[in-house]
């Protein structure tokens, strides 16, 4: 597997919606974009569909190729399809990362997130959250109550007594 995201770094966003992307995330996204380093920006996907989400999904340019690939298999028109070209593709953005790391955050990112825009007088803060292939973008109130929710929901799954590790599936099957 290549390098992955991994880990929680909060960021404050400040009041012209720019906000660093965490260094160790940018190597990620920097060795996942195929015109990095001749192009000394890389770029990150930010899809910002799926309306039950609270947070936006970021992708390094090889992964959304990879999920682009697999949506392509799919019969054109087919409702599948449809879904997943709309929410993968129709609502996302493409951005570039500056000289100093930054990005700065879309309207429809900023909308998403739950960032009102008197909050950006002043800033906030928000969330980076590894998620192996792809990173999640939060506000980090949002994030925090949502970790507690499914924190509770998890451990409710998991048998008493049972390690966490015990949800990875059998290597040998």
């Amino acid at each position: 597997m290549a390098e992955s995201f991994r880990g929680e770094v909060v960021q404050k966003v400040d009041a012209k919606a720019r906000v660093s992307i965490p260094a160790a995330f940018r190597r990620v996204l920097e060795n996942g974009d195929p015109s990095w380093p001749e192009s000394p920006r890389p770029r990150v996907i930010m899809v910002y569909g799926d309306e039950r989400r609270r947070f936006v999904e970021c992708y390094p340019i090889n992964e959304m190729k990879r999920v682009e690939a697999l949506i392509a298999r799919l019969p054109k028109g087919s409702p599948r399809r449809r879904a997943l070209e709309r929410n993968l593709i129709t609502l996302s953005v493409t951005v570039e990362v500056d000289e100093d790391g930054r990005i700065v955050l879309p309207q429809k990112v900023r909308e998403k997130i739950g960032a009102a825009p008197e909050e950006f007088s002043g800033g906030f803060e928000a969330m980076f959250a590894g998620a192996l292939e792809t990173f999640q973008l939060w506000k980090r109130d949002a994030y925090e109550d949502e970790i507690a929710a499914q924190s509770l929901e998890e451990m409710e799954e998991l048998a008493e007594g049972l390690d966490i590790l015990s949800l990875l599936p059998d290597p040998e099957a």
